[in-house]
């Protein structure tokens, strides 16, 4: 909303504050100015002069040498360009001295051969927005009316020595959308009185009702339609006190009936619209909703299909205008025109905002009415712009207002105690304090024995509902800046991340250390990709749909993490990136009910996918292929990190979709025993094919049980004083037997002085026999405290190698 100040002080006094202070002072109020914009660009020394005469330039055919009057007695001679110059306009007139926007001086000067004692200005040569003006003044120089004093400052005349405040409204404060609503405010910030425009109608002996009726069949969404008929109308420009007004509050004048329609809503909020009476079918007018099909070529000269929840105005046959956001062409005002229909009424906010949104048709008079205008100014208004069309064009006003209301507005009553305002504020207001407040708000109050405020709120006012509104209005008043401040006390806390928060930022941070870059993706997923691997999303377990998906593929919660990182890996591959590796911490949903009764069960878990090369190639090494191992080692890597590499074990299993012989299942040991807390392995080579994927492996865990056993306890020991001696075996045994069991053990054989066990060669072959391999161990052993002897390791070596022997059918390969 732009405010023109001069504007302004017709409404309220604004005699000691400059514009930049009644900026400051409506910001420091709640409402926030965004700018102070000085009209007058730099100019001085023009004024209006008269063109008495007009001659060829002798030696130039696109120049005119002009007699020009502007007030002093003598005529000036001035040479002009403009193709619209004709003696006998008014014009703006910038004299010997004067100064042009953009530091532009004015001389004497010859134009060939011809002296020139100044210039006529054009409007975007006195720094106007020309965009802004009527279409005949925005080419050539600027021609004044006929009534415009000569030798009057052009800054006097085009109002342009005003300044104008740009306001930034919250939704709430529609109230401000109005120069009578901005007035309302700087009255109450400075305590001075609101002075109304008045309107008096000389009313023609007919009555308005013998040219028009008023029928509204949807009361719950035009509450009050009122309408008025003016004869005998004469079109034409409006006078320049009017387009100055416009102008400044950014509108382009079209004529005097549409730029008073324009002048009304900016002063009261009220929006209008004048139809073309004689355009009305039988002077009919009915407010309905759109029928399917039906259209309306609205005054942009676009035709608009319509729907059958848009609010219309017809004529009982055919739309006239879609109400509340724009005219129809059929019954517009043009230069023709000589009987109006004047509208003025309330629409439901909702509805015009639905409306202006779905046709991309956003106007001065839409914004107004989807943020709720005040009821009680559909009248006013219309006896305004009544009263001014009558001045403006010659118009007469019929007798009385035709109109359909659905229930009057009526003033919302709110108690509230001096008490409860303290409070709030933590003030020590007096009564007298507070009264002062509501009476410079313009709101009527009582007050009763017991102290209790009952605070009649205008209408105009719609933000106002509650008590608290009430405390609000009285803080900013009083001034937020004379409230008392009370310091903070009380215990305090300091903040810390939970155990699960610590270790889940732990392993993003080692995780993307090791070259893993992380995804977060949808909750929601297909039905179809919670069915892809069933180990993981529960026996019985059923996804959770969603009440309003937002489209089919996204209509359920996931159940599990490795879906939606297989199609991450889908879209990259897709887009030339062979080479994926990536992980996600994140929440699965599992339900066991059809209908959800309760909410559903939420998990974290950990999952990873990899697939592509290891490295990429260089000039002296080739590429490497992922496998299996690379991403059992991001598990390993999350277990030594979280102190639990000892409780975890992996044994072979065949879940769904996974690649039956390189699939491992994690177990964890608990309290209730060896636990299954998610698969490792490689993606079957089905669903490999029919995702165009190379080798791909997935790892998918859950994490609560993890936080519960997680250990961050670093121990540290010395290191070892005597040397270790090192023993290797290699024993022949059943395929089937996992390599894990043999060092498992030989842990539990060796005891204390076995340092470390690895297996570091596996070999199969037809020497060895069917279903026969070969397993490779190197074991260290040494002592704390001394140095062990070849006796020692040798009889302990022979009780590895026999208890091999005796509980896996190990033979040593020779």
């Amino acid at each position: 909303m732009k405010v023109s100040y001069k504007w302004l002080n017709e409404y309220v006094d604004l005699s000691g504050f400059t514009a930049e202070e009644l900026a400051e002072k409506m910001t420091r109020g709640g409402i926030e100015i965004d700018s102070v914009e000085n009209r007058d660009k730099g100019v001085t020394g023009v004024v209006v002069g008269y063109v008495t005469s007009r001659e060829k330039h002798p030696d130039a055919d696109k120049l005119n040498v002009c007699k020009v009057d502007v007030g002093t007695g003598e005529e000036l001679q001035i040479v002009c360009g403009a193709k619209n110059v004709e003696a006998g306009q008014r014009v703006p007139v910038a004299t010997i001295g004067a100064v042009l926007p953009g530091d532009f001086r004015i001389k004497r000067a010859k134009l060939r051969g011809v002296e020139s004692q100044g210039m006529i200005c054009s409007a975007k040569e006195l720094g106007l927005n020309d965009k802004l003006l009527p279409k005949e003044q925005q080419e050539g120089i600027l021609v004044l009316p006929e009534s415009t004093p000569i030798g009057t400052s052009i800054s006097d005349v085009l109002g342009i020595n005003d300044e104008v405040l740009e306001l930034d409204l919250t939704p709430n404060r529609s109230d401000c959308l109005s120069m009578l609503g901005v007035a309302y405010e700087i009255g109450a910030l400075t305590g001075r009185p609101v002075k109304l425009p008045e309107n008096t109608i000389n009313h023609t002996p007919e009555r308005t009702d013998s040219h028009i009726s008023v029928a509204v069949s949807v009361p719950d969404y035009c509450s009050h339609y009122s309408a008025r008929y003016i004869k005998g109308v004469k079109i034409g420009p409006s006078p320049l006190w009017l387009q100055n007004r416009l102008i400044a509050a950014g509108i382009r004048p079209i004529s005097n009936v549409v730029d008073v329609t324009n002048f009304v809503m900016l002063e009261y909020g009220q929006p209008l619209h004048a139809f073309d009476a004689d355009a009305v079918q039988s002077g009919k007018i009915e407010v309905r909703f759109a029928k399917e099909g039906e259209t309306l070529v609205t005054l942009d000269d676009q035709e608009r299909r319509l729907e059958p929840h848009m609010l219309l105005i017809t004529d009982g046959v055919k739309p006239i205008g879609l109400a509340g956001v724009m005219g129809g062409a059929n019954s517009e005002v043009n230069e023709s025109t000589v009987n109006i229909l004047l509208e003025s009424a309330k629409f439901d906010g909702g509805t015009i905002r639905k409306t202006s949104r779905q046709l991309g048709l956003r106007s001065e008079s839409s914004i107004r009415f989807e943020k709720e205008v005040d009821p009680a100014r559909v009248i006013p208004a219309l006896d305004r712009a009544a009263a001014l069309i009558a001045e403006l064009a010659d118009g007469l006003v019929t007798e009385g207002i035709v109109e359909a209301a659905a229930a009057k507005a009526e003033p919302a009553k709110i108690d509230i105690t001096l008490a409860k305002i303290n409070g709030y504020l933590g003030t020590e207001l007096s009564k007298l304090e507070v009264q002062t407040i509501f009476e410079r708000l313009n709101f009527g109050y009582s007050l009763s024995d017991e102290g209790k405020f009952t605070v009649q709120v205008p209408t105009r006012r719609g933000d106002i509902t509650r008590d608290v509104d009430l405390i609000e209005e009285v803080a900013r008043l009083h001034g937020y800046d004379n409230i008392p401040t009370t310091p903070i006390h009380g215990d305090v806390t300091p903040g810390s991340l939970t155990k699960p928060q610590a270790i889940r930022r732990d392993l993003r941070r080692r995780l993307t250390d090791a070259g893993l870059h992380e995804v977060i993706s949808y909750s929601f997923t297909s039905p179809e990709r919670t069915a892809l691997f069933p180990a993981l999303s529960g026996e019985g377990q059923k996804p959770v749909k969603l009440a309003m998906p937002m489209s089919e593929d996204r209509s359920v919660l996931r159940t599990m993490l490795v879906a939606q990182l297989l199609e991450t890996a889908v879209y990259n591959r897709n887009r030339k990136n062979d080479s994926i590796s990536v992980f996600e911490i994140g929440s699965v949903f599992h339900t066991d009910e059809e209908v959800l009764t309760r909410l559903p069960q939420e998990k974290h878990r950990f999952a990873a996918l990899l697939t592509g090369s290891r490295t990429e190639a260089q000039w002296n090494r080739k590429l490497e292929p992922v496998d299996f191992y690379d991403a059992k080692g991001v598990l390993e890597t999350l277990f030594q990190v979280l102190g639990l590499t000892s409780k975890v074990r992996y044994e072979a299993a065949q879940p769904e979709h996974f690649h039956p012989g390189r699939t491992a299942a994690v177990l964890l040991e608990t309290a209730r025993g060896p636990q299954t807390i998610g698969y490792v392995g490689q993606l079957h080579p089905t669903l490999q094919h029919e995702s165009d994927l190379a080798d791909t492996y997935v790892l998918e865990i859950e994490l609560d049980e993890l936080y519960e056993q997680a250990q961050f306890d670093i121990e540290y020991k010395a290191l070892p004083r005597y040397p270790a001696m090192q023993r290797d075996i290699a024993v022949v045994l059943d395929r089937s037997v996992p390599a894990a069991d043999l060092t498992a053990s030989a842990w539990a054989t060796a005891g204390e002085l076995l340092e470390s066990v690895r297996v570091f060669d596996v070999f199969t072959g037809e020497k060895l026999g069917a279903d026969k391999k070969s397993v490779a161990l190197s074991l260290v052993y040494r002592h704390a405290d001394r140095t062990l002897t070849d006796e020692e390791v040798t009889e302990l070596h022979g009780k590895v190698v026999a208890e091999l022997e005796q509980s896996f059918a190990a033979e040593l390969r020779k």
